[in-house]
């Protein structure tokens, strides 16, 4: 549905002015939970003058008002449903305050599991309810929230912080020392192609759709070592192999900026996450996203750390300041067109932690997050998906978190990374790491088997070997090294630069450019003194 909203200016000053546009959906009480009031899109005018109007137009989908079933109650397996009945569309000055609205009917349901979204490539059914659910009851709005107490009052336990013998076994098959990769081998897969000489370079494959056959001859040129070094090497930069004749490269920190401690770059401190969002503005994200892209392109850094877009489920969160809000759809909006922005300079986001990182302390210390799908799907994993879905650009990444979903590490989540991210939001690029510590569960094997492309370190944990040399671990480290080199041979270090033969990243110019000037500064001293010392040896010889 299409409509158009007039904004007239009735002050005695030129200003602009919000219209955020929420809906309310049926409840029933035991039925699929739902916000009685939800925000669906929103828009900012421009300057408008004293008695002026200006009309802003909006189109909404069905589709972004269905709810998510998880629990099974009317799509068994779990989708998401537009349940018959009536919803109202109001424009409001906040989440409260109604100005206008109207109400439409759905004459019957309208089962998303079964017929997807358009928006979606696959219907999205239960991927996480097995291990993510975990054990505890739902705050619903039935009977008025009659459940509060049992929910969200009563007073926590010591048992409440103990971890069952069932979830110990689990998380420890994949902790470091006793994970096997072995578990994921496929005697039936063949052996890749290795050391293949093609002739081919990455910058000939630059614009070259992502199913190109002329991929497979590319990466048949990569040895198993060139895939293992290009996996494990991706702190602040990717690496350059010389068999593909891939540029090295360099990322840079932060989500408000250029800020790269490694290498001395900077650049422009932006607002942060939070203030952007605060401003409802597309316009400015975008502009934001612009500017600094052409930050990074100045600095030839075409990685960027960022943005952030986790969700702000506490006020004490410790990366509250990055994240952009509480809401799903106002954080995706605003991110989508901050990246979009970015990405007309050739700079590939990655958009991060994906997903569920809300909170701080003990982050790497194996921390187990549990939600109900719908919860998951509705509020901490909908600003990626607007971020994803509305990308224009074509080189994208994405900053796995550190933490666990339920029993999974995001890090290493088959549902998260290929099922939701890609085979549902058709999202096309590489996944990396946050900061690869090991933790005792970042796993580089694990990683590559579930999604995950690149170790945001150093290669230097025992976790990062990789030793298994089966036909599928080799297919893995190919899907990851494609992956890695999809994404950075269709930035601005190929499209943007006429020279893509040097294989040092920015780091690596840096660090030997100071090499350079420490040198200096102990072998000209020395000159000095060595050629006052051969004039004086002249001038005694002469008298």
């Amino acid at each position: 549905m299409t409509f158009d909203v007039t904004v007239t200016n009735t002050g005695d000053v030129a200003g602009k002015d919000v219209v955020e546009v929420f809906f309310t959906p049926p409840y029933t009480d035991g039925g699929i939970e739902k916000a009685s009031v939800n925000l669906i899109d929103f828009g900012k005018t421009g300057d408008i003058e004293p008695g002026a109007s200006e009309t802003i137009s909006f189109t909404l989908k069905k589709e972004d008002m269905a709810a998510y079933d998880s629990e099974g109650i009317k799509v068994a397996g779990g989708g998401y449903i537009l349940e018959q009945g009536d919803y109202t569309i109001s424009l409001r000055a906040d989440s409260h305050t109604v100005l206008a609205e109207e109400t439409f009917n759905v004459p019957e349901d309208i089962d998303y599991s079964a017929n997807k979204r358009e928006s979606d490539n696959i219907p999205a059914v239960n991927q996480f309810e097995d291990y993510a659910r975990g054990d505890f009851e739902v705050l619903s709005r039935a009977g008025g929230f009659a459940n509060y107490d049992q929910t969200c009052g009563r007073e926590l336990e010591a048992a409440d912080f103990e971890m069952d013998d069932e979830t110990r076994a689990k998380i420890e098959e994949y902790a470091w020392g006793t994970y096997d990769s072995t578990r994921y081998n496929d005697d039936a897969d063949e052996m890749p192609t290795t050391g293949a000489k093609n002739g081919l370079k990455l910058a000939d494959l630059t614009g070259k759709s992502y199913d190109d056959p002329m991929w497979d001859q590319l990466l048949d040129q990569m040895n198993f070592d060139d895939m293992a070094n290009l996996i494990n090497v991706g702190g602040w930069m990717t690496v350059a192999v010389d068999s593909v004749g891939k540029v090295g490269t360099s990322d840079c920190d932060g989500p408000a900026g250029l800020s790269n401690f490694i290498t001395g770059a900077y650049g422009s401190a932006y607002p942060s996450e939070v203030l952007m969002a605060q401003t409802w503005s597309k316009d400015v994200a975008y502009e934001i996203g612009t500017s600094m892209g052409q930050e990074y392109a100045d600095a030839n850094n075409y990685g960027w750390y960022g943005p952030a877009m986790n969700t702000h489920r506490s006020a004490f969160a410790g990366r509250n300041f990055e994240y952009y809000s509480e809401d799903g759809v106002l954080a995706g909006l605003i991110a989508a067109n901050e990246i979009n922005g970015a990405a007309t300079k050739g700079v590939y986001p990655y958009i991060k932690h994906y997903a569920v990182n809300d909170q701080e302390t003990n982050r790497c210390s194996f921390l187990l997050t549990y939600a109900t799908e719908q919860t998951l799907r509705e509020i901490y994993l909908k600003p990626f998906e607007l971020a994803v879905k509305g990308y224009t650009g074509t080189p994208l990444a994405v900053m796995s978190a550190f933490n666990w979903i339920g029993t999974e590490p995001a890090c290493a989540n088959d549902e998260l990374l290929n099922t939701v991210l890609r085979d549902e939001w058709g999202f096309v690029g590489m996944v990396e790491t946050d900061y690869n510590g090991s933790y005792g569960y970042q796993i580089t094997d694990h990683c590559i088997r579930n999604g995950n492309d690149l170790m945001l370190g150093f290669n230097g944990a025992a976790s990062n070997v990789l030793s298994d040399k089966s036909a599928t671990a080799v297919k893995a480290m190919r899907q990851a090294s494609k992956n890695i080199l999809y994404t950075v041979g269709n930035s601005g270090y190929y499209t943007m630069n006429e020279d893509t033969g040097s294989g040092l990243t920015n780091m690596q110019k840096i660090f030997y450019a100071a090499d350079a000037a420490a040198a200096a500064v102990v072998i000209l001293p020395l000159l000095i003194v060595l050629l006052r010392w051969r004039k004086k040896k002249k001038a005694a010889k002469a008298a």
